[in-house]
């Protein structure tokens, strides 16, 4: 079996009649319904989406065989995967985030950094997070200027190292103050 992408989250059980949930991570939401059987992470349980309707920030479904708020409420928390395959092709500068995680990270003189550990988004844009060779690690913005070359099929991403800023230790509006003095100017 190729890798399993994750596609949806079940949330909390919807009503008495066995509905939960369900937040997507598709770009269209009711695309889960055409991958086929959802998978549990471990690919042990099958999940088959009976109906799916809007709400206001996901989607509230019923899986085939779930017939009640219990068995729904089981659920909760689990995540669903389809495989690799079934997924639709990404256009040029797109990547699905299990293609890039375990990708080397070199800088743009070819030096090793570490490995892709994760992509993530708060919300302000996506972020790379790469497990370094020595020291923490890194999260530096995925963007063109920090991230300029992508090559999935060679294994790795290349990262242009921010610049770092200094400070200046002269300037006098950085140094810490002290209380004034009567007869201080």
């Amino acid at each position: 079996m190729s890798a399993l992408v994750c596609v949806a989250r079940i949330g909390a059980a919807h009503g008495v009649r066995g509905a939960v949930k369900l937040w997507t991570f598709t770009e269209d939401p009711f695309a889960i319904r055409r991958y086929g059987p959802l998978l549990s992470k471990d690919g042990k349980r099958q999940f088959e989406v009976a109906t799916a309707r809007e709400a206001k920030d996901h989607l509230v479904a019923t899986f085939k065989d779930v017939t009640t708020r219990d068995e729904a409420e089981r659920l909760n928390g689990i995540e669903l995967y389809v495989p690799r395959e079934k997924l639709p092709a990404t256009d040029e500068d797109e990547y699905y985030h299990t293609d890039l995680i375990g990708l080397a990270a070199v800088t743009t003189d070819g030096e090793p950094l570490g490995r892709v550990l994760a992509i993530h988004n708060f919300g302000a844009g996506d972020i790379i997070e790469i497990a370094p060779l020595k020291g923490a690690t890194m999260l530096l913005p995925f963007s063109n200027a920090v991230v300029p070359e992508v090559d999935v099929k060679g294994g790795r991403v290349v990262i242009a190292l921010p610049q770092e800023i200094e400070g200046d230790d002269g300037d006098e509006a950085l140094a810490p103050s002290r209380p004034r003095e009567s007869g201080d100017p």
